[in-house]
């Protein structure tokens, strides 16, 4: 994609240069020039009264509809403070899964700076090659200049599959690059298959309140984009893999953003730490009300777990907010999961499915969650509960 100025029918008038939010624009000779920080907004598109500006599409439109092209598959990481998010490694462990599928590379992609002593190390997360964007301005997030990155490295290497995390820094630039590319984004995955043959990526998601499972598909367009919440996949086993590095160096500057980062203020830490946690101990409805819960966590703290709920005890006042584990709330992978007084709705499913071990308390033997439960106890949680408490301390008493 470019800007294109059709010179010689330019009057110089220069509504483009005040239309841009990026300075991108200069005067030269009377007419119109676009300069290399331009970031493919489309504004001076709208600006010019003679209409002698245009956003050119139609190359890359054309190279789209010949999708053979595309291939490999890429993670794109995110960071804060020079670390790495975990759900990036996470990807990692599902794409070198497709990539094996689809029988090509699995690609990192990092934008930001002093990565460089730290890229031998997240080679043992299974990728073949990583894409290293240097620019000292990239060690903070802004949205316009990610975005023109990672367009420009996807038009230049074309992969066909691209994944990322669907955190709040995921889910801003994972839009704005799909629309840049006019590709195919489904957002908040709770699975990822590829039909090797069509090398088609199925992505599932809930959709109608939950209620139901679509597995959507991008049959013509490329490059397939998905954002995964964290916590969907587990961390991959380590294996180190020969890594080919490349390094981009971009000079972005802080004037080639239209934001300005003034200060950052660090969330407070939260004690509540659900999507670590080894053990889980989480109710539902049929707990009965904000006391009964008290049962609960002192189960919890006979196994040093943490308490959470299904949405409606956040909705009932039972349970603060970010203990919430479902669709939307959080998502986990512990070893142990233990569900009191949870029905099994498939919007609390999705946040919890892919514990190692799960364990069921229902009075209700028809309850769906005792469909996935590996152990289920059909009865009274106020009565198993207690006697389950007093069991783990006496085995531990005896250790």
């Amino acid at each position: 994609m470019s800007i294109i100025i059709d010179e010689e029918s330019c009057t110089g008038c220069a509504s483009c240069m005040e239309s841009c939010p990026y300075g991108a624009i200069e005067l030269l000779n009377n007419k119109a020039k676009i300069l290399p920080n331009c970031n493919l907004c489309g504004a001076c598109v709208e600006a010019c009264p003679i209409e002698v500006i245009t956003l050119e599409r139609g190359k890359f439109l054309a190279e789209k509809r010949d999708i053979s092209q595309f291939r490999g598959v890429w993670v794109i990481a995110e960071h804060y403070k020079n670390k790495i998010h975990p759900v990036a490694f996470q990807l990692l462990g599902k794409g070198r899964e497709l990539a094996n599928l689809l029988k090509v590379n699995l690609t990192l992609v990092i934008l930001g700076v002093n990565f460089d002593e730290k890229l031998e190390e997240f080679s043992q997360y299974g990728m073949d090659d990583i894409l290293y964007v240097k620019s000292p301005i990239l060690k903070d997030y802004y949205s316009d200049l990610y975005v023109k990155a990672i367009t420009e490295l996807v038009l230049d290497n074309k992969p066909e599959i691209i994944l990322i995390g669907a955190t709040p820094t995921g889910r801003d630039f994972a839009p704005r690059v799909a629309k840049r590319l006019n590709a195919g984004l489904t957002a908040d995955c709770t699975g990822l298959e590829v039909n090797p043959e069509t090398r088609n990526l199925l992505q599932t998601r809930p959709t109608f309140g939950g209620n139901i499972m679509a597995t959507i598909r991008t049959p013509t367009s490329r490059p397939q984009m998905a954002t995964v919440r964290p916590g969907i996949y587990k961390m991959p086993e380590k294996a180190k893999r020969n890594v080919n590095i490349k390094e981009f160096d971009y000079y972005f500057k802080e004037k080639d953003s239209v934001s300005k980062i003034v200060k950052i203020i660090s969330k407070k830490k939260n004690t509540i730490n659900l999507e670590d946690a080894k053990i889980i101990v989480a109710g539902g409805r049929g707990v009965g009300s904000k006391e009964n819960f008290k049962i609960l966590g002192d189960l919890a703290n006979v196994f040093d777990a943490e308490l959470a709920g299904s949405r409606i005890t956040v909705q009932l006042n039972w349970l603060e907010p970010d203990r919430q584990i479902g669709q939307t709330g959080k998502t986990v992978s512990p070893k142990l999961y233990i569900a009191c007084g949870i029905s099994g709705a498939i919007q609390h499913i999705v946040g919890m499915e892919n514990s190692d071990t799960i364990v069921a308390i229902n009075k209700d033997p028809n309850s769906p969650i005792f469909n996935m439960a590996h152990y289920g106890i059909v009865g009274d949680l106020h009565e198993i509960i207690p006697v389950l408490i007093e069991e783990i301390k006496k085995i531990k008493s005896e250790e």
